[in-house]
């Protein structure tokens, strides 16, 4: 019997950033991957997500998703079978001068996409998403792009303001029962190796990977290794049938 595994996207992603793991793990699970659409909060794409799973499931997030992950769990513990969190965060917007300078970077980025169009705005963006060296892999590059382009202005702005309102994830942290995988690569500029070696710590059950020569969008710079990784995370679930 599989496993049910829903994938949850981060910001201005779609099923396409999960590809590599839903063809590499379609032997094992049964996956779904949630739609964000136009929800502008963290809280709401939670409660979206809750009310098309399954009764119990496993669930894995990337990046935004990552912290939608955590909203799903505060919600509904007992139907969380197995967490993974991949290249997030867990703490709120930062106070004083640092939080301005994250709302005013966002809030350039919304307005790129609305005067130069989405693919401008993800080249602009994709300079610290990606590890340097990937940056002239024009297939890797085109096909994050592509995704970025898929979105709109309006989708952008709604999941900057879910951003820019998450709430604080660390209380929660210690609380999380179920097996966990923190995952990341180890020079992600946006989400450091320094936040997921912390969340690791808090986080009860749970198991640390950090990627060498990989960046932000893990699940498709490194795939094979996201893959085995998450593979690895589901046994448990498999061998107790679960």
């Amino acid at each position: 019997m599989k496993l049910p595994l829903v994938l949850l996207p981060g910001l201005l992603c779609d099923d396409a950033v999960w590809q590599p793991q839903t063809l590499a793990l379609a032997d094992i699970a049964d996956i779904t991957i949630a739609d964000h659409g136009l929800l502008d909060s963290l809280g709401a794409m939670a409660e979206a997500v809750l009310a098309r799973a399954p009764a119990r499931f496993a669930v894995a997030g990337h990046s935004m998703g990552g912290r939608v992950a955590f909203e799903v769990i505060r919600r509904a513990p007992e139907r969380v079978t197995a967490l993974a969190i991949l290249d997030s965060a867990f703490a709120p917007l930062a106070q004083g001068a640092a939080g301005e300078r994250e709302i005013a970077g966002r809030q350039r980025l919304v307005a790129l996409a609305r005067n130069a169009g989405m693919r401008v705005m993800g080249q602009d963006w994709l300079q610290a998403m990606v590890h340097p060296s990937r940056l002239a892999d024009r297939v890797l590059v085109n096909s994050i792009l592509d995704m970025i382009e898929r979105k709109t202005p309006d989708h952008f702005e709604a999941q900057v303001r879910a951003l820019l309102g998450r709430p604080d994830a660390r209380p929660l942290l210690p609380r999380i029962a179920c097996p966990a995988l923190v995952l990341c690569g180890r020079e992600d500029s946006w989400s450091p190796l320094a936040q997921h070696v912390e969340m690791a710590e808090l986080i009860p059950a749970s198991r640390l990977i950090a990627l060498a020569e990989c960046g932000h969008m893990s699940t498709l710079e490194k795939p094979a290794e996201v893959s085995a990784a998450m593979r690895e995370w589901l046994r448990p679930g498999l061998l107790a049938g679960n």
